[in-house]
């Protein structure tokens, strides 16, 4: 009888042993189609689209300024006596050596440069002396820009220079060029800035104290292939490339080289044509099946493919069979 009992205990322990075996193994399989997937990462890679066009690309220093006479009198008389005759009005063009008063002393005031009578301060038989004020000229057509450039970029600046003047209220732009620069420093903090001086023949409404810009220009490439500096990439010897879609429909690198920017598009040298679309890898983001939708995604062998819109421009995603999409449009060669 003892041994029976003994016997009947063994088996009872394989038993459960078996079992509990078991119930590890199922455990383990549930955990390989369940949990394992929601810790495997996958991978989306995403393009934006852009397009060649051909256009004038430059870029150049910028500076603001104020707009200021160049040329302004006020003439007097050499003594005292009376306004005998005035011939000119405020608002009135005159050359140099023109009338503008004659007095009861026979002395005729005459203006000294070409310009605008800005304003008469006597009338016809009015007392003067040598301290009063008989008119003033104005010159409103030759004006002056004057800005302050500071230490990093005043040695881009010199004498002669030309450049673009904007008034801003008018938003108007007349040609221009350096006249001057006073190497003289006012310092603001730790940074040292000049006086520059920019003349500019500027139209009757631009009047003295408006503001205005200074456009230096540094490079400007006309009529050339054009794409926007997001387009680019780079290896990693700074060489750019951009992505393109072969005859296979899918993407492959090529070289390109550039030329001018402006910070915000720039100039293609070589490697792509006008109207031609690139592409450019945008974000590389994990993701991860988690639950039922995981083991449902295992199953059935499906992809995670991410279509993305930025900015209004077409935008691919890359899934693990290799294909490209975007949108609903088909890719040569390629499929949905």
């Amino acid at each position: 009888m003892a041994r029976v009992k003994k016997k009947k205990s063994l088996l009872r322990r394989i038993i459960r042993w078996m079992i509990a075996l078991i119930i590890l193994g199922i455990a383990g399989v549930a955990a390989y189609f369940v949990y394992i997937p929601m810790l495997k990462a996958k991978i989306t890679t995403t393009y934006d689209a852009y397009q060649a066009t051909t256009g004038t690309i430059s870029n150049s220093l910028s500076f603001s300024g104020n707009v200021n006479v160049i040329s302004s009198e006020y003439l007097y008389p050499s003594g005292n006596g009376t306004v005998r005759d005035i011939y000119v009005s405020d608002g009135s063009e005159v050359e140099e050596g023109d009338r503008l008063v004659r007095l009861s002393t026979g002395e005729t005031v005459k203006a000294n440069f070409d310009g605008t009578v800005n304003d008469v301060m006597v009338e016809k038989g009015d007392s003067v002396s040598g301290s009063t004020q008989l008119c003033q000229v104005v010159d409103f057509s030759n004006m002056k820009v004057t800005m302050r450039v500071d230490e990093y970029d005043i040695s881009k600046v010199y004498v002669g220079q030309e450049c673009i003047v904007t008034v801003t209220a008018l938003e108007k732009s007349f040609p221009s060029v350096i006249s001057h620069i006073n190497r003289l420093s006012a310092s603001n903090g730790n940074v040292a800035y000049y006086t520059v001086t920019a003349t500019v023949e500027v139209t009757e409404d631009v009047l003295p104290g408006m503001q205005a810009t200074i456009s230096i220009p540094k490079e400007q490439a006309v009529d050339v292939v054009v794409v926007k500096m997001d387009a680019l990439s780079f290896d990693p010897f700074n060489n750019a490339y951009v992505y393109v879609m072969n005859d296979e429909g899918k993407l492959e690198a090529r070289s390109v080289t550039v030329g001018v920017d402006n910070g915000n598009y720039i100039e293609i040298k070589s490697g792509i044509a006008s109207g031609e679309m690139v592409y450019v890898e945008v974000e590389e983001e994990v993701t991860a099946a988690s639950g039922l939708a995981g083991l449902f995604n295992r199953i059935s062998g499906g992809n995670n493919v991410r279509i993305n819109g930025m900015g209004g421009r077409s935008t691919m995603s890359e899934n693990r069979n290799g294909n490209w999409s975007s949108g609903q449009n088909r890719f040569p060669g390629g499929s949905r």
